[in-house]
């Protein structure tokens, strides 16, 4: 990120789904700005793991949370508030993807990707907005997709998520924009991580095709004919966190080269 803005120094993030991928990018960009960072998810493995890579780069403290149960929830953001105080800007980022025919899209899968992709950021953006609305300031950040904004075949579940976090993003901003809370969120295109891993594996075991071939064909959604870089949602995301984005409400940002428009 080529900008530093002094008045994010100190503030307090938390990330679900922080330790790998996209959560992992933001999580240093947001120590290079000097922030407090919590990193949550469900595997303390791979959150120690992430904090032991980041721990020089600044204060970085560790949240064991499955934000699909709300009883996780409170326990994750209490002792985040207990390492570093409130949380001034959330990003909801944790998400899964399965891919099935419609017909063949069970109730459990279709279940298990509402409670990740939308129930999470429901429950912790809902734990979040008192502290914000007393203080007068905060940031709620959803990292939906290209898929809340546009269809995919044999993704029903995920699309309809995170089309409903979008819709969420939308009606929430409008209830804060008078009180000094943005909400807003960036829809990433097929993306660098372990999601693109796993289509990419579905691709091959089901159509017998090449990882270059399967790759190639996730990088030709994008007009600019790859896929988009874990730092390039992270630099968008640092943006929604700074005063120059104070304008910016209710918005659903894409990052996929032009793909949505």
């Amino acid at each position: 990120m080529n900008f530093f803005h002094p008045a994010l120094v100190g503030k307090h993030a938390l990330i679900t789904g922080g330790a790998t991928g996209i959560g992992f990018a933001i999580a240093q960009a947001m120590l290079a700005q000097g922030m407090r960072v919590s990193i949550a998810g469900r595997s303390v493995e791979k959150l120690r793991a992430a904090q032991e890579q980041l721990h020089e780069q600044g204060m970085i403290a560790c949240i064991e949370m499955d934000v699909s149960k709300a009883e996780s929830v409170e326990q994750g953001f209490a002792q985040a508030g207990r390492n570093f105080g409130v949380v001034d800007i959330l990003v909801n980022n944790a998400g899964q993807a399965s891919s099935a025919s419609f017909l063949k899209t069970t109730e459990e899968a279709w279940q298990q990707m509402l409670a990740v992709n939308l129930t999470g950021s429901f429950l912790c953006s809902q734990r979040v907005l008192p502290a914000m609305l007393e203080s007068g300031w905060g940031r709620i950040i959803n990292v939906a997709s290209t898929a809340g904004l546009k269809g995919y075949a044999y993704v029903a579940a995920y699309c309809a998520a995170k089309h409903g976090v979008i819709g969420m993003t939308r009606a929430l901003a409008m209830e804060v924009a008078n009180k000094g809370v943005t909400v807003n969120a960036v829809c990433p295109g097929y993306t660098e991580t372990d999601i693109v891993k796993n289509a990419i594996s579905t691709i091959m075991e089901k159509t017998g095709r090449s990882e270059q071939e399967a790759r190639a064909e996730l990088a030709s959604h994008n007009p600019q004919q790859r896929l988009v870089q874990v730092e390039e949602v992270a630099d968008a995301v640092l943006w929604l966190c700074s005063p120059a984005s104070s304008a910016q409400n209710g918005q659903a940002i894409a990052v996929a080269g032009g793909e949505v428009m």
